[in-house]
């Protein structure tokens, strides 16, 4: 049959009648210009005959089917207005546990379709390739978009008690007085570069990873000694005083002529990754192969504060923690400071007299 095509020219148009359910139908198949032949005209004939969709019931389930997911609260759905109402800090690392994690299993499930075995699938699957924190942070953000739809009045909640997995890879890294030592020469030995710089002010100040890759000199004071934490992971604003080794530290950082950053990336915007540098230096001072260094270096800070019998609260203000439930991993290490305070008074109570003696060659009475 001859028509015109969609440029208005004249062409060969191939039709498809049969009929369906004892209903006589018509529909165009295609044009000879976009590759349609009589032989593909009758294999889709065939394929309509034998049940097919034909294009106008395609379209017509296409349009049942995006007015029936219009009122599924999913958790793509969810996830999406939960966004909007959360902080922006932070919200990176939920979108990469979301897309990497949440999404390939219940993306298109509402939360009153999820059973306990799916999410007993995803636990299972992360803790062979994840640390158990990492799951649990995981199945917290699963529950917790759950839990907006339930507070918004969206839709139904999971049916079920998300069951959370132990947290026992919280250990406090630390080192030996001699892997302390020879870090200490492997960064000396490299000088002013970025990557020794950047764990030298992990070791002195404690500071988080994020907090000094973004760190700006408007927020370092030299003279007075300090530094501006803006928003930190820990919660409000606040001020970190600075010892005498870090200000030396920030001194020996050349400055860019054009960027705000202490530490700043290629062009002067914020430096994105210092892992592969901070690894080179790690290696070279033989740390322990699970010694995370800059988060290490910041428990090595908290653990030398705290066996320097600094008390835990202000450790806790040093640290910027929100509250002191982080803190209190370090209270073994108070403990035993204090032992070790009560066993060195008890001592020179018990040995006091005798050590008198000792000294002066004569026998007290």
């Amino acid at each position: 049959m001859e028509a015109l095509g969609a440029d208005g020219k004249p062409d060969r148009v191939y039709m498809l009648r049969y009929r369906k359910d004892g209903k006589l139908i018509e529909e165009k198949a295609g044009y000879a210009r976009q590759g349609m032949t009589a032989a593909k005209a009758n294999h889709i004939r065939a394929s309509r005959i034998n049940g097919q969709m034909t294009n106008a019931e395609r379209r017509t389930a296409l349009e049942a089917q995006k007015a029936a997911e219009a009122g599924r609260w999913t958790f793509n759905k969810l996830w999406n207005q939960y966004q909007e109402t959360r902080p922006i800090k932070g919200i990176q690392t939920d979108r990469n546990r979301y897309e990497n994690h949440i999404k390939p299993l219940f993306g298109n499930k509402e939360p009153k379709d999820v059973s306990p075995l799916d999410v007993d699938r995803l636990r299972l699957k992360m803790l062979k390739t994840h640390s158990p924190a990492t799951v649990y942070n995981t199945l917290e953000l699963f529950r917790r978009i759950s839990n907006y739809g339930i507070k918004k009045r969206l839709c139904p909640g999971l049916p079920f008690i998300v069951e959370m997995p132990e947290k026992d890879n919280e250990k406090t890294e630390t080192l030996s007085p001699k892997q302390l030592t020879r870090l200490i020469e492997v960064l000396n030995e490299h000088g002013t570069e970025p990557a020794a710089l950047i764990m030298k002010l992990a070791l002195f100040t404690g500071m988080r990873r994020g907090e000094i890759l973004k760190l700006q000199w408007q927020d370092v004071d030299l003279q007075k000694g300090f530094i501006f934490l803006a928003d930190p992971k820990g919660g409000q604003s606040q001020k970190l005083p600075l010892s005498p080794a870090a200000v030396e530290v920030l001194k020996q950082c050349p400055r860019h002529k054009t960027s705000l950053y202490v530490f700043p990336g290629r062009h002067g915007g914020k430096r994105a990754t210092t892992k592969r540098l901070i690894d080179k230096l790690k290696n070279e001072a033989g740390l322990p192969d699970d010694f995370r260094p800059l988060h290490g270096l910041r428990h090595v800070y908290a653990s030398t504060l705290v066996e320097s019998g600094v008390d835990l609260y202000r450790v806790q203000k040093l640290l910027t923690h929100k509250s002191t439930a982080m803190t209190q991993r370090y209270s073994h290490l108070k403990d035993e400071t204090l032992r070790s305070a009560a066993v060195t008074a008890a001592a020179a109570i018990l040995g006091g007299p005798e050590s008198k003696a000792e000294k002066t060659g004569t026998e007290t009475k």
